[in-house]
C-alpha cells in the first residue's frame, strides 16, 4: 500500500475539488486542550475575581442564614497567599493591599483553625479601641447607636427554642444592619481592646452565637490579620435549608428563592 503523504516521481499529484476528497486530520489533543484552558480560566476567576462560599452556621444571622451560598469578590483587599486555592506558602503579605470598609462582610482564613474560612462583619480598624458593655458596642469610647426593631423566635441549629431581640445597629459612617441579641451572654461584656496594626476587628451579627474577634486564639480568631483576608462577601447567590439535597427531588421545596441574588453591600442607612 502506498503512503498517501508522498507523490511518485514524474507524476503530478491528483487535484481535489474543494470540499471533497481527503479530510484534514483531526487534532487528537483538541478536547484535552479545551479542558485545560477551561481549567486555567476557572482557576484565574476563582483566584483573582470571585469565589463561592457555603454558609454552614447561624453566626451571621439575620444577614446570612445557614444554607446560603455567597459570592466573595477577591480584588477589593488585594491578594495574599490565601487568595490561592489551599493557601500555599508561596509568598508573604499582600499585594495591592487595601483595608475593608467598616461594615463590610468579610471572608477570611481563621488564624486558629488551619484551613477553615470564616465570615464576619468588619467593625474595628487598626488602632481603634473596641469594647462591649451589656451587649452594646463601643468604638473609641463612643457608643454605637442601636434600636429595637423586632423579635425573632425559632429553633437554632441545636434544636433549642430561642427568642432573639432584633436591633438595627448604625456604625460610624452610617452603615446600618440588623443584629440578634439573646439577652445576657458570655461575650456581652468585652474589652476594651486596641486593634493591632495590620489587623481588623470582626463580629458576627448573631452576637451571642458567634465565635469572632472577641474570642482569642486558640478558641477563636481574635483580631484578623489583614494577610488572612480572602475577599468581600457581595451577594447571596442561592439559598436552601440545610436539609435540602440536589439528589433528592422531594426536598427541592426547601430552596429559599426569596434570598436569591440578595446584595450584601454595606450601604449607609
Amino acid at each position: 500500500m502506498s503512503d498517501p503523504s508522498t507523490v511518485s516521481r514524474g507524476a503530478e499529484p491528483p487535484q481535489e475539488a474543494e470540499g471533497e476528497g481527503r479530510r484534514p486530520p483531526k487534532r487528537r489533543d483538541g478536547l484535552g486542550s479545551t479542558l485545560l484552558w477551561a481549567l486555567v480560566l476557572a482557576l484565574a476567576v476563582r483566584t483573582l475575581l470571585f469565589q463561592p462560599f457555603h454558609i454552614p452556621s447561624e453566626s451571621m444571622r439575620p444577614t446570612l442564614e445557614a444554607g446560603d451560598y455567597v459570592i466573595a469578590a477577591k480584588w477589593p483587599y488585594g491578594y495574599s497567599r490565601y487568595s490561592l486555592p489551599l493557601g500555599p506558602e508561596v509568598f508573604e503579605g499582600r499585594v495591592f493591599a487595601s483595608l475593608p470598609e467598616r461594615g463590610e462582610v468579610i471572608v477570611f482564613r481563621a488564624p486558629h483553625s488551619g484551613g477553615q474560612s470564616y465570615i464576619k462583619r468588619a467593625i474595628g480598624m487598626p488602632g481603634e479601641t473596641v469594647e462591649m458593655r451589656g451587649g452594646v458596642l463601643f468604638i473609641d469610647g463612643a457608643e454605637v447607636p442601636r434600636g429595637l426593631v423586632g423579635e425573632d423566635v425559632r429553633l437554632n441549629q441545636r434544636g433549642e427554642m430561642r427568642r432573639y431581640n432584633v436591633y438595627e445597629e448604625i456604625l460610624p459612617g452610617g452603615v446600618a444592619y440588623e443584629v440578634l441579641d439573646l439577652g445576657a451572654g458570655d461575650l456581652d461584656d468585652f474589652g476594651p481592646v486596641t486593634v493591632p496594626a495590620g489587623h481588623v476587628f470582626a463580629l458576627g451579627d448573631n452576637r451571642d452565637e458567634s465565635r469572632d474577634s472577641r474570642v482569642p486564639s486558640p478558641l477563636g480568631p481574635g483580631p484578623i490579620p489583614v494577610e488572612n483576608l480572602i475577599g468581600r462577601a457581595d451577594l447571596v447567590l442561592l439559598s436552601a435549608r440545610p436539609d435540602f439535597s440536589l439528589w433528592q427531588p422531594w426536598t427541592w421545596y426547601r430552596l429559599r428563592p426569596d434570598r436569591f441574588a440578595r446584595s450584601l453591600d454595606a450601604e449607609p442607612g
